[in-house]
């Protein structure tokens, strides 16, 4: 076991997985002499040479079109998008092309890529660098979408994505990155996509949430505990494929769901686990399930951020509200 943060762990699967597989191989804007903005590619031109570590121009487009043709030709690259909110010029490769071309082929030919970048607000970073777009991901078929909220899961997570044969885009919530650490296993560790996991067991209301809200719905369900609230905690880990069988399970055990969510409120991917939990599970709910979102405004800078992401106080609101339904 290893004490690792977020960032330490990214960066343990990225050696590890280098180390087991010549044909895995980094690139994006700044991986290489200056080890990513966040120091996620720390010590791998040193170790691998600049043959597998590549410095890329500034150009979404061309690292995500360029990795789809290393895919298609057998190798495992691992690109970076410095922050989401530059993901839109590679939004195109990624819908028209990367996600594609298993059905397009017939099965004959896949595309062995991850596309990572820190995603979602709370470090007080400038315009198009706090995004929290994953819902519009979720929405491209081909296209699996992975979001860590701790240290083991992002060390786990990461290596499975790099040995799953078809893209997936590997969200880092960066408010976490050097938030906490936690014991990881030394080694080999694989966690599998698509599968969410109970953080803590409850029994009067389900919170659902992904990325940063994790820590904050767990802060949350403490709170309501001293008020004889039972909370259980669901991350999802992985929103497409979404693990709907996880969610129900507690859905049929609490009777209520609220889900929590950094990003925008309308359009986000918490309206389709209300949209499911009310198509399958509304004789199993005593309230209406609800949210606690951002806002449908740009996200805001400085003096404002902290207002445009659920906060504790905000998620124990709605789970009185529920309870008192």
């Amino acid at each position: 076991m290893s004490e690792m943060n977020i960032v330490d762990a990214v960066n343990d699967a990225l050696h590890l997985e280098m180390e087991k597989d010549e044909d895995v191989m980094i690139l994006g804007e700044d991986v290489g002499e200056n080890e990513g903005v966040f120091r996620v590619t720390e010590g791998l031109l040193e170790k691998f040479g600049e043959e597998r570590v590549r410095d890329t121009p500034l150009a979404e487009s061309g690292i995500v079109g360029v990795s789809i043709g290393l895919g298609l030709y057998g190798m495992k690259p691992v690109a970076e998008i410095q922050f989401m909110g530059f993901m839109w010029p590679a939004l195109d490769q990624l819908s028209s092309h990367a996600s594609r071309y298993r059905n397009r082929s017939q099965g004959q030919l896949n595309v062995p890529m991850v596309l990572r970048a820190p995603y979602g607000g709370g470090v007080k970073a400038l315009e198009h660098h706090s995004e929290s777009f994953e819902s519009v991901l979720a929405h491209i078929p081909g296209l699996k979408v992975v979001i860590p909220s701790t240290p083991k899961d992002a060390k786990g997570l990461m290596i499975s994505s790099i040995r799953d044969p078809d893209p997936v885009v590997f969200l880092e919530p960066k408010k976490l990155y050097r938030a906490f650490k936690q014991d990881v296993p030394d080694g080999e560790l694989v966690e599998e996509i698509g599968e969410a996991r109970v953080v803590k067991e409850g029994e009067d209301i389900t919170l659902v949430g992904w990325g940063a809200m994790v820590p904050k719905m767990v802060k949350a369900a403490d709170h309501a505990a001293k008020e004889n609230i039972s909370v259980e905690v669901v991350d999802l880990r992985t929103i497409y494929p979404y693990d709907e069988e996880t969610v129900h399970d507690s859905i049929r055990k609490t009777g209520r769901l609220l889900v929590v969510q950094e990003a925008h409120r309308t359009g986000g991917f918490a309206s389709e686990i209300i949209a499911r939990a009310a198509d399958k599970e509304l004789l199993s709910l005593k309230a209406p399930p609800k949210r606690s979102t951002g806002f449908d405004v740009p996200f805001p800078l400085y003096k404002m951020e902290d207002w445009a992401i659920p906060d504790v106080d905000r998620i124990v609101k709605k789970i009185r509200r529920l309870i008192e339904w």
